[in-house]
């Protein structure tokens, strides 16, 4: 039987006092230490993801670790997809991430790499699986470009300003930023085409919402609501659960030029609802509905035979517009405009002149009112608003204006109205001697006679 002497710090010896070395080492190479060596490094091509660990980070560029002869290098803007950022927000020292090999040597003999096409590539997939299943996708707002944003959701995904909302939003600042849910609508590996729509998500998750909300409001109801966006065709107005159309037409019994004009964003308005379209999820409202109609005001002030005055706003080849108060116009045909017959309508009124009008139709259905220069020149009952302008010795009894002793040294025009009324009434004066005088001469001289002569010419 053999016995060993061993010692943990020293070797042995046998039977026969032979001195047996201490074992140091085991070869567990399976083989040359040159082929062990070659087989710690990682095998990868061109185009392959890789891991490794941060081990330097630089404003320009970032070393990664990945087990290779080198550190493989990562420029800054093979970092992120966003533009510009530095690489420390991006990544951290000792973290672990993947990169996608774009030159395994370059003329440098440098391993380059790229986290953001790794990501990329880790993304289309992820995406396309999200597409399919008709997912939703979430991203941080990363910048605004032309016609929308920019959402990191691990590419570039493109986020069109007209589906950031239910309603198009003008201002897209605010959501820089911000992490927002969006549906992938279009998606084109080939042409790098990602669009996505947040409208598209928030209509899903607001259907139940949107379609109570429709259910519960009527046509002819009188709702508050604030102005969210003034567009060219008229403006949306937010009525605490959906956004409804006040069309153009819709604003102002006058006439609207632009909708900016009479509302904007932030206005807080009283609307009448005038349609709710299920279907389309559509709402028509009105603003102008909840608002005195200038045109029935006026025509229960007033009524055929009154006199008003007015200002001329616009000439035409039969005749001349006349404005007789706020948003309402009537039409001086041509031939109501003098007792004489008129070629054009310059030869009377100008665009600016104020005057008096007598109304000679009034079709409150239609809104039209029909006005009579000519007519007014006759004299006639004035309407109510204008006579306080005037003495009460202006009038008859039955409220005929009968005119105003203007010849009195006392009398001053005190208001337009009176000034205005004056300067007709003395042109009218003067037109009516002229006419007198010129009658008076042509009866003369038809009759054979002058002025002077009659009583000779009467003697035998």
């Amino acid at each position: 039987m053999t016995s060993v002497l061993e010692s943990p710090a020293f070797g042995t010896f046998d039977e026969a006092g032979n001195y047996i070395p201490r074992r140091v080492t085991f070869d567990d190479l399976g083989g040359s230490f040159a082929d062990y060596i070659a087989g710690t490094i990682v095998e990868f091509d061109d185009g392959d993801i890789v891991k490794g660990i941060v081990v330097k980070i630089d404003k320009d560029e970032v070393l990664l670790d990945i087990g290779f002869k080198s550190e493989g290098v990562i420029p800054s803007r093979e970092l992120s997809i966003r533009h510009d950022v530095d690489p420390s927000e991006v990544v951290s020292l000792g973290q672990e991430i993947e990169a996608l090999v774009l030159q395994k040597e370059d003329k440098e003999g440098r391993l380059i790499l790229s986290k953001k096409r790794a990501q990329y590539e880790r993304a289309w997939g992820s995406i396309e699986q999200i597409k399919e299943a008709n997912g939703v996708v979430k991203g941080m707002v990363i910048e605004v470009v032309k016609g929308g944003l920019i959402v990191d959701i691990g590419l570039r995904g493109f986020l069109p300003a007209s589906l950031v909302e239910l309603r198009r939003v003008r201002d897209l600042l605010p959501y820089v930023g911000k992490e927002v849910e969006t549906k992938i609508i279009e998606l084109d590996k080939n042409r790098n085409n990602v669009v996505l729509s947040r409208r598209a998500w928030l209509e899903e998750t607001q259907k139940e919402q949107r379609e109570e909300f429709l259910f519960n409001l009527k046509p002819g109801e009188i709702r508050e609501g604030v102005v969210s966006s003034v567009v060219n065709f008229g403006a949306f107005v937010d009525l605490g659960g959906m956004d409804g159309l006040v069309h153009v037409s819709e604003l102002s019994w006058k006439h609207v030029d632009h909708p900016s004009s009479v509302v904007t964003v932030g206005d807080k308005i009283t609307v009448q609802v005038l349609e709710v379209d299920h279907d389309r999820e559509r709402i028509s409202l009105s603003l102008k509905a909840t608002q005195v109609d200038p045109w029935q005001e006026f025509a229960n002030a007033h009524r055929v035979g009154e006199l008003v005055y007015g200002r001329v706003t616009k000439l035409v080849p039969f005749g001349a517009f006349v404005q007789v108060a706020e948003g309402i116009e009537g039409l001086v045909h041509i031939s109501e405009m003098s007792a004489q017959h008129v070629e054009n309508p310059e030869q009377v009124v100008a665009p600016g002149e104020e005057l008096w009008v007598k109304i000679i139709d009034l079709d409150l259905q239609r809104r039209r009112i029909s006005l009579s220069i000519k007519q007014a020149a006759e004299g006639g009952i004035v309407a109510a608003e204008y006579q306080e302008h005037f003495g009460e010795h202006a009038y008859d009894e039955q409220g005929n204006f009968i005119g105003t002793n203007y010849s009195t040294e006392d009398f001053t025009p005190d208001n337009e109205a009176q000034a205005a009324w004056l300067a007709e009434y003395q042109a009218n004066e003067a037109r009516e001697a002229a006419e007198n005088a010129a009658l008076a001469e042509a009866e003369l001289a038809a009759r054979g006679g002058a002025p002077g002569h009659e009583a000779e010419a009467s003697e035998p």
